[in-house]
Formats: C-alpha cells, structure tokens, sequence
C-alpha cells in the first residue's frame, strides 16, 4: 500500500475516523464534520478595530459589516506571505483564525503595530475552537442541529452562547465553520453528528482542500511566496486597496507582469512507492522546476499534491516529484492549469504602447 506522509502539523486532533476515504467520500456526496480544534485564533476589540486592520492587512476590511468575513494576509516589506488568516466580524471583535503555531508571532506583530489605536488584540485559542462542516448537505445539517445557515460565503452569523458559524467558500462543493466556545466542543459536535454529518478526520478535509486548489501556509508557501502565485488575489488580497506593507510587490506584479510561479494540481504514479513529502523538489529532464507542497490520497483522483511550478513549465510536461527513495512520475491536471491570457496586464499594455521593452 502507498505510504501518505503527513499533510500537516495538524497534532492535538484525529487525522481520520477510521476510514479517512469514506470520510471524504461523505464529504463530497453528503457531509461530515471535522474537529479542526487546533486552529489558532486571535481576537481584536476596540472601537479602531477595522480602520486598524486595514492598514495592516492585505484585504478590504475598514467597512466590514459585523455580519461578514474573509480571507487576508500579512506581507514582508517585499511582498512575500508571512501569516494568512481567515476573518470573522461579529458585533464588537474581529476574529483571526490561523494556522497552529502562528499566533505567537502574529500576535507580537499585532501588538507592536498598536501605536496609539484604540484596539486590543489577544489570544483567543483557549476560548474557542473550530468545527469544520463539509458537504453538499451543510445547510441541511446545521438547520436540523438548530444552526442558521448564512446564505453567502464568508456571511457570518453569532450563535447564542458564544462564537459564530461562518459559510466558507472551500473545500468541496460547500462548507462552513462553527466556531465555538472550547468548553462546549463535545456539546456540539453531538448534535452535528447527531444531524447527519459523519465524523471526519484532517486527512479527509486536507483532501477536498487540494481538489479546491486551495493552498496552506507552510506546506504550499516557502519563504518566496507571493500571493499570485497560489490565487490569493481576490480571496485574500484586494488590488485597490493601499496602506499595507509589501503593496508595492502586490501592484507591480499586477500591472506589469507575472508571477514567477503557479500552483498547480499534480497527479501522482506513485503505485506501491513511497509519495513525495512537502518540499520536495517537482524536476523536468533532470533540473528542479518547482516544490511539492500538500500531498494526500483522495478518493477519486488517486494519490495527488499541490505544487508551485514555474510559469513556463507547459501543462503536457513529463515531470517527477520527490527526492531519494520518493521519486515518482508527475504530470500536471489540465483543469488546475490556468494559461496565460494573450492580452497583457494593464501596465505591460501601457508600456507596450509607449514603445518600451
């Protein structure tokens, strides 16, 4: 059988229920629920709370309803992705859920970035953890456990004894989030099972998050990452927004060319060897074109990964992922592969026209 390396640091919560193909097979036809627990989250209150962010992150975020989310970032000075964020608005705090392990140094970024702003960040993560409801059937499910569903991706709603239930936009086909006060964890995953939705493990989440090309920090970022190359323009970065560190890479690479990377789909001829690890190098003809980032098995497409390539690599190439005793055949997915539009970016066109090269 084919070894799954570990897809992520995901310690403290069950990678599977016992049959992490079914879990995803119930989560592409049905739905279940996953204890993502692990997440980390940061709280920001004050009346500058909004005005306060939006200098800081990548997104939109000074009019953000209280009734609404997103997806943002934090940039270094040269545009490359430190920390990615999901964000919820409900009443008086902005909620920042992230990776485990990145709230200690966001945080201290948050508070060195205070001044004299009326905020006051904090770490929420021992108050509230995160559930993961996956699945066409999620409105179903969190009607029947006595949920209101919001209607839009990243709407947002308070559930009435603490934290929110957020629609997510990834993975699979539909997903939301309840977040709720950590002392009541078993008090709702019940009812949630209880309503239909299977219990679920990581794996089984982390393999509809890669059929969603949907990348994570650390495994399908490195320290050059920027946010073109794995789609977090829109999602997560807003284009006409200013005032946040690392804008200038974020505008120049928008206007007048194109990032060096892509992320791509890979599948896997694995057969019976042992499957890539993240950070494994994807070669062509013998020199490194790229590292392999989140590698899982999913139930349909086989043994596949999330990799960033370089742009010239063509979609038809013969590829290999993986180092050692990993090494295995790699071809990229046509329907992962966005090619370059023969219309220029609006400042390359504008240079065009003015004679330069």
């Amino acid at each position: 059988m084919t070894e799954l390396p570990g897809v992520a640091d995901d310690e403290g919560v069950p990678a599977h229920r016992g049959d992490p193909l079914a879990e995803q097979r119930a989560m592409s036809r049905g739905s279940a629920v996953v204890d993502r627990g692990h997440r980390g989250v940061i709280a920001v209150t004050g009346p500058e709370r909004l005005h306060w962010l939006h200098q800081l992150l990548t997104q939109h975020v000074i009019e953000l309803p209280a009734d609404s989310g997103t997806e943002a970032l934090v940039l270094d000075i040269n545009g490359r992705v430190l920390h990615h964020m999901v964000v919820a608005h409900t009443a008086d705090t902005v909620f920042l859920d992230t990776e485990a392990g990145e709230v200690p140094e966001l945080l201290d970024y948050l508070k060195k970035m205070v001044f004299w702003a009326k905020v006051e960040p904090r770490d929420a993560t021992a108050e509230l953890a995160v559930l993961s409801v996956v699945g066409p059937d999620v409105p179903t499910v969190l009607a029947a456990a006595g949920v209101e569903v919001p209607q839009r991706p990243h709407g947002v709603l308070a559930l009435p004894d603490g934290g929110f239930v957020r629609r997510m936009a990834w993975p699979g086909s539909d997903a939301a989030d309840v977040v709720v006060p950590r002392d009541a964890h078993a008090a709702w995953w019940e009812p949630l099972t209880a309503a239909g939705a299977r219990p679920a493990g990581t794996l089984a989440f982390e393999a509809l998050r890669v059929e969603s090309l949907h990348p994570r920090l650390h495994l399908d970022t490195d320290d050059r990452t920027i946010p073109h190359e794995v789609g977090w323009i829109g999602s997560a970065v807003h284009l006409t927004k200013g005032c946040y560190r690392g804008q200038e890479t974020v505008a120049r690479v928008a206007n007048l060319g194109r990032p060096p990377r892509r992320l791509v789909l890979l599948h896997l001829d694995a057969g019976d060897e042992t499957l890539p690890v993240p950070g494994d190098p994807v070669l062509r003809d013998g020199r490194a074109v790229g590292r392999v980032g989140t590698v899982t098995l999913h139930h349909e497409l086989g043994p596949v990964a999330l990799a960033l390539v370089k742009r010239n690599v063509p979609v038809d190439a013969e590829l290999t992922a993986g180092e050692d005793d990993r090494v295995t055949p790699a071809a990229i997915d046509p329907s992962s592969f966005v090619p370059d539009g023969e219309t220029p970016p609006p400042g390359r066109a504008a240079q065009l026209r003015g004679g330069l090269r």
